[in-house]
């Protein structure tokens, strides 16, 4: 069978085929039908090759770019295509000849931006209460989170902090309990590096001590600290002027701060420069270092060598005699645990009688957060405040996130028509939920921005009241990368439902529905969620009340509990210069002055006390016995002056010469010495033999956190603090007294002094910052979940303005409209009391705990916060209801 022979007045093929490929399937036949009939007539006019050569022509105008991309598109989303085919139904607009545009694209997020704008302008009242609860949320977020990133940067700037550890003491005190002490002999560090291999360097440095610095006549107090010479080998404090690896070594060395040396010579540039330190030595300074930065825990102004120091003051080196922080550099690939099982019984080889002590080695930069130890094991410290406030950050989001999402699942019945009719014309429900996400996404993003320059104008306040210097790091990417992340999450977090809600609206039932309140009728699950939101609102904002109560209620506590000092009245002043030499003739012409009621003085603050000995025994002391005592070395007239009870003996005399080997004790060493009758005991401190010649009732040494411990007080035999008691009233007279006695006595020396209340404020200063920034919080807290009170008590008067025209015209009094209309959201906050009532007293216990003193949980403090939510929820929702009560009915019943 012959081939047909080509139609020789036919269409170009090539032309035909480029159609083909390029036009959806569906307007191909209307397309090229055209085509071809223009073709037929041209045939007729123009003959045959024009003819041809203008159908060419006209296939050629169908490449254009939309019609490449679409094309493309459909070779490269195959499995899209399919998908679509599989699953296309009667009711889809986009199919794949006709696919859906990308869901993120220009033209839509414009869209998008316009649509949330316009909602924006013509809901003021709800996105002024959507945005300011979240401007409160991310505003107070970001300053705790600002707060928790600073406390977890303490000392991570080192460049060895990888392999820097911090030594610790295991002090067995009582059965298997063991003692944790930061505190060590300066016998340690040397060892360490001579003895284990794993050990590159080690240095020890004393706690900071205050030392008068002298130029000329330019003198000021410093802190500062005796250490050893490797110190600036292994911490990362930059040293500006001089060798660090030499600064330290020689005993006339002296390594102070940029500060310092601004402050003495007006310059950097003075290594080899002398300075007279505790206006006796005079110091060549032998180094200049960066000032200390914010962020590290080791605070010092300058550095003195420690050997000169050690063989002044430590006399015979024992390895019983602590006082002293050390730190080791280990080599990289150390097994730091099998090296603390090497070092458990390190100090016992050194000293057989140190049986019960044992060594081990802490990360240097976790130390600052996780300070408290039990059993010789990390069990807290500042670590469970930074968790704390995170929880309260993450708390402060979720509630301000809540009002979001119950705003706009209540106000759902307003744009339900919306979602019907984009539904009808064609809208798939992915995109109804780009946008309804992208809005709370756009109104998250600007609560973030308003709330950045909250912060901003905040910072300096919060600063202060954290004693910080914290500030926004423009410059880090780390942190807009973070803020934006957080805008998002919480848009998202706030969106995410309120979006699928709306999108799930079927449009038949939402445009025959002929009111909001029967639009809604078929949605009682969402509000259902609706009111477990506010429940769970409420409950956060209760525990976080509660928390603040019970804090409070601690600090109150511990401010007014006998202390078994009297604080009151108290002078402290450091004894240093001429004061040394001189403390007696000083001393006695204090108690000549006018308004100074006695005068003592002793090692240091008795509120404070630190150091530590196993070293003591008396006559009936067992082998196995090895309490540890609290040593606190005081003058003449301790007892007196801190107004301490004596129960039993004297306190010392200089009319007993005797009294500088006696000592005194407190009741708990009398306890746990087992001795009724300790005066005339015999009882030894590091083999200082004497006698016991008073007993004093127990007082605090320290903060109320810890049990008080067993204490011995020696005779001092040098004066590190003066303290005075002043008359009841005559404190300015006494301190007139004491700076001009001073000036007389130590002119080279200023006059500083401290209140011994300031000094207790210091002790608890943590628990002091937390009781402010958790009252601060809560205050917030509440605020916020108010605010969606406030606004869902709005958005129902509004539902049910014609029903409460109706009951009006009945005869409904506005006392009955107000409590029908409060009724529903008084009884969610009552299942909010229940609820966050149980979770309070568990977190309240489980921190009270962390005190060894402390209040007792009581029901009125529950009682307190659940009234006082009640009270302020009653209050924002009154407001609404009484003004939805006092409309005329007649404006009510036509609003519908």
């Amino acid at each position: 069978m012959d081939k047909p022979s080509p139609n020789p007045l036919r269409t170009p093929p090539w032309a035909d085929r480029l159609l083909g490929w390029l036009t959806p399937a569906e307007l191909l036949e209307e397309l090229q039908g055209d085509l071809q009939e223009q073709f037929a007539q041209r045939l007729d006019q123009v003959g045959l090759r024009r003819a041809r050569w203008w159908y060419g022509l006209e296939a050629l105008k169908v490449i254009r770019p939309y019609y490449l991309r679409r094309r493309l598109a459909r070779l490269t989303h195959w499995p899209r295509d399919f998908f679509l085919k599989r699953h296309a139904t009667p009711h889809s607009f986009f199919t794949p000849e006709h696919p859906s545009p990308p869901l993120i694209n220009p033209d839509m997020i414009r869209n998008y931006l316009k649509i949330a704008w316009r909602n924006l302008i013509r809901h003021k009242s709800f996105s002024a209460i959507n945005i300011l609860g979240l401007v409160l949320g991310i505003a107070s977020s970001l300053l705790i989170l600002l707060w928790v990133q600073d406390e977890r940067t303490i000392d991570h700037f080192h460049a060895n902090g990888s392999h820097l550890y911090q030594l610790y003491e295991n002090q067995q005190t009582t059965g298997n309990d063991l003692n944790t002490t930061p505190t060590t002999p300066h016998l340690l560090a040397p060892a360490l590096v001579a003895e284990l291999p794993e050990v590159e360097r080690s240095v020890h440095m004393t706690p900071g001590t205050m030392l008068l610095l002298a130029v000329g006549t330019n003198s000021y107090r410093q802190r500062g600290c005796y250490a050893s010479p490797d110190l600036f080998r292994i911490f990362s404090f930059p040293m500006v002027q001089g060798n660090p690896q030499t600064a330290l070594v020689g005993p006339s060395s002296l390594v102070i701060s940029e500060a310092v040396a601004r402050k003495l010579f007006g310059r950097t540039d003075v290594v080899g420069r002398s300075v007279r330190v505790g206006n006796q030595d005079d110091r060549q300074v032998t180094g200049v270092f960066q000032d200390i930065p914010a962020n590290s825990s080791l605070k010092f102004d300058f550095v003195l060598p420690s050997e000169p120091y050690i063989k002044q003051k430590s006399g015979t080196p024992r390895w019983s005699m602590n006082g002293w922080r050390t730190f080791a550099l280990l080599r990289p690939n150390t097994d730091v645990a099998a090296l603390n099982v090497k070092m458990l019984d390190f100090i016992h080889r050194h000293d057989a009688d140190l049986t019960k002590v044992t060594t081990v080695m802490f990360r240097f930069e976790d130390t600052y957060l996780h300070s408290k130890f039990t059993n010789g094991q990390p069990d807290g410290g500042r670590i469970e405040y930074v968790r704390l406030f995170t929880i309260v950050a993450v708390f402060l989001l979720l509630i301000a996130c809540i009002n979001f999402m119950n705003l706009a699942t209540a106000r759902s019945a307003k744009r339900a028509k919306e979602v019907g009719i984009r539904k009808v014309i064609g809208a798939e429900r992915t995109y109804l939920i780009g946008q309804f996400t992208g809005e709370a996404v756009l109104l998250t993003f600007l609560s973030s921005l308003i709330a950045l320059t909250l912060v901003q104008c905040l910072i300096p306040l919060f600063n202060q009241l954290t004693e910080k210097q914290m500030a926004i790091p423009y410059a880090n990417p780390f942190f807009w990368a973070g803020l934006l992340g957080l805008a998002l999450i919480t848009g998202l977090l706030a969106g995410i439902y309120p979006a699928f809600f709306l999108s799930s609206l079927q449009p038949v039932k939402v445009l025959k529905a002929n009111s909001s309140t029967a639009l809604l009728r078929f949605k009682t699950g969402a509000v259902l969620l609706r009111q477990g939101l506010v429940v769970f609102q409420f409950t956060l904002s209760l525990l976080l009340i509660i928390g603040t109560l019970v804090i409070s209620r601690q600090m109150h506590f511990i401010r007014t509990k006998n202390l078994g000092i009297d604080r009151g009245n108290v002078i402290y002043m450091r004894v240093d210069g001429e004061l040394t030499k001189h403390f007696e003739p000083f001393r006695q012409a204090l108690l000549q002055a006018s308004g100074i009621q006695s005068v003592s003085s002793a090692a240091e603050d008795p509120l404070y006390t630190g150091n530590s000995t196993t070293g003591v025994s008396w006559r009936t002391k067992l082998q196995t016995d090895n309490t540890l005592f609290f040593v606190l070395p005081v003058s003449y007239d301790f007892v007196k002056t801190m107004n301490i009870r004596l129960l039993a003996g004297r306190e010392f005399s200089k009319a007993f010469p005797a009294d500088s080997t006696n000592y005194i004790i407190n009741e708990e060493a009398a306890r746990r010495m087992g001795i009724k009758h300790p005066i005339g005991q015999e009882f030894s401190l590091e083999d200082v033999h004497g006698t016991i010649v008073g007993v004093v009732k127990n007082f605090h040494l320290n903060s109320v956190r810890v049990a008080i411990e067993p204490l011995v007080m020696p005779l001092a035999t040098t004066n590190t603090m003066l303290i005075m008691r002043t008359q009841a009233g005559q404190t300015e007279r006494a301190l007139a007294s004491l700076e001009q006695l001073t000036k007389q006595f130590n002119p080279a020396y200023p006059f500083t002094y401290t209140f011994a209340d300031e000094s207790f404020e210091r002790l608890y200063k943590s628990e002091t910052l937390v009781g402010k920034l958790t009252r601060y919080f809560a205050l917030i807290a509440i605020v916020i979940a108010c605010l969606g009170l406030f606004g869902l008590a709005m958005f129902m008067a509004e539902q049910r303005t014609k029903e409460i025209g109706v009951r009006k015209v009945m005869g409904a009094s506005i006392g009955s409209i107000v409590a029908l209309l409060s009724g529903d959201f008084m009884k969610l906050v009552g299942v909010a009391i229940v609820l966050a009532s149980p979770l309070a007293w568990w977190a309240m216990h489980t921190w009270l705990q962390t005190f060894a003193y402390h209040v007792e949980l009581a029901w009125w403090m529950f009682a307190l916060a659940g009234g006082l939510v009640v009270g302020i929820a009653l209050l924002t929702v009154s407001f609404q209801s009484i003004k939805a009560a006092l409309v005329n009915p007649v404006k009510s019943l036509r609003s519908e």
